[in-house]
């Protein structure tokens, strides 16, 4: 039998195990719960994986053309049979150890190089249009929801608005009444500012609308009803305690907007509106094989920029669902 252990009065008894070394419980803050969750996600760790790739690879078009490429705009008359309508001479597209996606029917530029800088752009466009729909989605949305009363009445009205607005048929409108230079810039740096414009201008109503509903129910929190009774003002309470509570919709929800900007750039692309020829774009490489019809010379080529669009949007859409999934405190995962 075990002897009871005396304690003497003003001493401390020694801590157990359980509290000490290497039994110590640890606690674990909200960013480290959602990173455990997403490793778990192989679905999602994956489609994040062939996005720093796709990103990486455009950042590093330059270096990566230097080496296993040739220059996007170089023709190679040579590598193509004018008597089989400019189809490559070699089979599969003229693929192989110099051309690794192949040449381009009809002019024989190198398809990897121009894949490599039409992801640029796409990228480019893409990041910076959702970068301004989050920006004005958040703004209008945290204000409409926190205020309620006639501004929130009012930037609704808005986010209806511009919801319901055609924008393709403005984008259409637009690219084709700015031409080649307006607001002191020209070329194809217009024709990037003008889609970032329009594609980031008015989508911001979905971005809005999620983000007023999740204030309406954050602003009733307790921590926001102490902060008012400190005297906060309206401006600490919006951006100290209510912002950095909506990062997670917001982080998401921009993940999955991304391949929706993607997609309205390579459709305006596609319909000859968005960037200028000779600067390479996914769209861009579609249309010139379904207008000039080299789906019946060589399929291989419009394969190519179809396949780079769908597993860039692939991706996109995997990952953003992972931290849709990781970062919800009622997954059970």
């Amino acid at each position: 039998m075990t002897a009871p252990i005396e304690v003497t009065p003003g001493s401390t008894a020694a801590p157990g195990p359980a509290l000490t070394g290497a039994g110590a419980i640890q606690g674990r803050s909200l960013t480290q719960i959602a990173w455990r969750r997403l490793r778990r996600d192989r679905v999602a760790m994956a489609g994040g994986v062939v996005v720093i790739l796709m990103v990486l690879a455009s950042i590093l078009a330059s270096v990566l053309v230097k080496y296993f490429g040739h220059p996007p705009d170089d023709f190679h008359e040579n590598l193509i049979n004018p008597e089989l309508a400019g189809a490559p001479n070699a089979a599969f597209g003229g693929i192989n150890s110099h051309y690794l996606l192949g040449v381009e029917p009809g002019t024989g530029r190198d398809v990897f190089s121009r894949i490599l800088y039409g992801g640029q752009v796409s990228l480019l466009i893409a990041v910076l249009a959702t970068v301004v729909s989050v920006v004005i989605g958040v703004v209008g949305g945290i204000i409409a929801g926190y205020f309620g009363g006639w501004i929130d009445a009012v930037i609704s009205r808005l986010m209806d608005l511009f919801l319901a607005f055609p924008i393709l048929v403005f984008a259409i409108a637009l690219t084709g009444v700015v031409q080649d230079k307006a607001f002191g810039l020209t070329g194809n740096t217009l024709h990037i500012t003008v889609l970032v414009f329009v594609i980031g201008f008015f989508n911001w109503g979905y971005m809005a609308r999620i983000i007023r509903g999740q204030t309406l129910s954050l602003r009733t929190r307790e921590y926001v009803d102490a902060a008012r009774s400190l005297g906060a003002r309206s401006g600490y309470i919006l951006w100290r305690e209510l912002l950095p509570n909506l990062v997670a919709p917001i982080l998401v929800y921009a993940t999955l907007l991304i391949p929706q900007n993607i997609l309205f750039e390579a459709a305006l692309d596609f319909l000859g509106v968005g960037i200028h020829p000779p600067t390479p774009s996914w769209g861009q490489m579609l249309s010139y094989a379904v207008q000039g019809q080299l789906y019946q010379v060589d399929p291989w080529y419009m394969l190519m920029p179809g396949l780079a669009i769908g597993i860039t949007v692939l991706a996109f859409n995997l990952l953003g669902d992972g931290l849709r999934d990781a970062i919800d405190p009622r997954s059970i995962r």
